[in-house]
């Protein structure tokens, strides 16, 4: 069953390196192989995201992943790839941080009694002092060593050559530290991230066999990256995180459901569940009507239900099909008060605010799309729009210039929803 891990990897094209041996030890019986996650936020982001699928493969295979969560490490900041120094967190950033992420590992991984475990590398660096670090660590590794690696050298020799501090060039040395201590204390003989982590990685190995003469072994997987080149994980509005208060639901699922082609197919075989059968009948599907977007529809939903759960993914569809579908007013009055707003203000739609009393009279309806909602620029185009049947209330064309819109057609009593054309829309909310 062992050896499942690694073909699993190999399909998805997933795996990028490891260490000889490597193979061996996972095919000897259950292992315990760890990831680090250092908390820069107090929440993951989908570039994290990869590596807890890699967890999560490695305990569908049968062994036991553990999650070490950088309390320590997490106040330096790890250089790799990164061409400048990273901001120092506060200890209160930290433990915040610390929680949010923890929430998130803990929906994703299964830690029930001898399931996945979860550690905190504060535990252990708080009772190490400065001297005893570098008499104990230090002395089994050489600043030639340390300057060969990548992230390293490309923050002294590449394009940026920003330098580094002595903090960040401790950092390897750091992580060697936290995988010689849970070889010791954990029996984790494995060590996993992205390939930028090799170096780091492989640090830890070499301190273990110096310092212990004993074995432990690396694998990586692969850094992904956009069909276009762009970077992945990446919106315009910055990050897209796992926390709904920073990325809405419909924003998460949306980004899945916008993939390329090219992307849809790569990120369906690293972010879902699906088996190979599956994966590769949806890419038939797909190839034979590329228009219904199969893939892009079958990894939004996936994975927008394992990160948000099932009512978060009904209204992330709920708000694409009025927004982009053929939505009608019964589904817009079917969402509680709190739903609506919630759908379409995480789905970045405007809003405007109109005096309930202004409602209660009556207000033009040129007047609301202008004026009071802005989302038409004049009253000339506006005109315009309602001869054209451009221009909607709550899912209802209006053409007569002189209608007036009341308070009877809030829906919840206390919304409308402005469209223009096909993709434009302003929720007006009655104050």
């Amino acid at each position: 069953m062992a050896t499942d891990f690694l073909e699993e990897l190999t399909w998805r094209r997933m795996l990028h390196d490891l260490m000889p041996g490597t193979d061996t030890l996972l095919r000897s019986g259950p292992v315990r192989g760890y990831i680090g996650f250092d908390p820069t936020a107090d929440s993951l982001g989908v570039g994290n995201l990869a590596q807890v699928m890699t967890l999560l493969h490695f305990q569908r295979a049968g062994h036991r992943p553990v999650v070490l969560m950088g309390g320590a490490t997490g106040m330096i900041g790890d250089p790799s790839l990164k061409s400048a120094e990273r901001s120092l967190l506060s200890d209160d950033a930290l433990e915040a941080n610390l929680a949010g992420q923890r929430r998130q590992f803990e929906r994703l991984l299964d830690f029930s009694p001898g399931g996945a475990e979860l550690v905190n590398n504060a535990d252990w660096f708080k009772g190490i002092g400065f001297l005893d670090f570098i008499r104990d660590a230090g002395k089994h590794l050489t600043v030639n060593y340390m300057m060969a690696k990548d992230s390293v050298k490309s923050r002294l020799t590449g394009e940026h050559r920003e330098g580094m501090s002595f903090t960040e060039f401790t950092y390897q040395l750091i992580q060697g530290w936290d995988f010689y201590w849970l070889w010791k204390h954990h029996g984790v003989q494995l060590q996993m991230g992205g390939s930028d982590q090799w170096g780091n990685i492989t640090t830890g190995t070499e301190l273990i066999r110096r310092k212990a003469q004993g074995e432990a072994w690396a694998l990586t997987t692969q850094l992904i990256k956009k069909a276009d080149g762009t970077k992945f994980g990446k919106t315009e509005k910055g990050n897209l995180w796992l926390d709904p208060r920073r990325t809405s639901p419909y924003e998460f699922f949306q980004f899945w459901l916008n993939a390329s082609d090219a992307d849809a197919a790569t990120y369906l075989r690293i972010f879902t569940l699906f088996d190979r059968a599956q994966v590769e009948g949806l890419e038939t599907e797909h190839t034979a009507a590329p228009h219904q977007r199969a893939l892009q529809h079958a990894l939004a939903r996936d994975i927008t239900r394992r990160v948000h759960g099932q009512e978060e993914l009904d209204v992330a569809l709920a708000a694409t099909e009025v927004l982009f579908g053929k939505g009608t007013i019964d589904q817009l009055r079917s969402l509680s008060e709190a739903r609506f707003e919630q759908v379409f203000v995480g789905a970045g739609v405007p809003v405007a605010d109109v005096p309930r009393e202004a409602l209660a009279a009556g207000v033009n309806v040129i007047d609301l799309f202008t004026e009071r909602s802005q989302l038409v620029a004049s009253k000339g185009e506006a005109r315009k729009l309602l001869t054209a049947n451009a221009l909607s209330v709550n899912k209802a064309k209006v053409s007569d210039v002189k209608a007036l819109v009341d308070a009877g057609a809030l829906i919840n009593g206390r919304f409308l929803l402005l469209q223009k054309g096909k993709k434009d829309y302003c929720l007006v909310r009655a104050v």
